[in-house]
């Protein structure tokens, strides 16, 4: 599981007194604050109109999603829904390793970022989700 810091914690009580939904997955990539909510939980934590995503990002002063839990399937949809706009080809568990294929350079660099930021931030989200290590090809 992964550490909770005191960000964090700030972070899903916000969420929590804005939407009454409980979570203690939320992890920040690409400078966005991403909350992983039960799959029923998923509209109610947006809101009508997405008014409880815009009330916490003005709170939080930062861009917010919220994203369904990763399900034992589900490794390619939850990675996807971290990375979008950014596609790959294919994402699976092997060896204890969660192997991203980027398909072309571009998606690569992409996934990587400037100085491979954003591919440390993706990989400490995988190994608290996740409990394996990750590899982009």
């Amino acid at each position: 599981m992964a550490v909770l810091t005191m960000q964090t914690m700030r972070y899903i009580n916000v969420l929590d007194q804005a939407t009454k939904v409980k979570t203690s997955k939320c992890f920040v990539h690409n400078n966005t604050v991403f909350f992983a909510v039960p799959k029923s939980m998923v509209a109610k934590a947006i809101g009508p109109g997405a008014k409880h995503v815009k009330a916490i990002q003005v709170k939080l002063g930062r861009k917010v999603k919220i994203i369904e839990e990763a399900a034992e399937n589900g490794v390619s949809k939850f990675v996807s829904s971290i990375v979008a706009p950014v596609e790959f080809t294919s994402a699976e568990i092997k060896d204890g390793e969660l192997v991203i294929k980027a398909g072309n350079m571009q998606n690569k660099a992409g996934l990587l970022g400037r100085h491979k930021k954003r591919l440390e931030e993706l990989k400490e989200i995988v190994r608290g989700v996740f409990r394996v290590d990750l590899k982009v090809i």
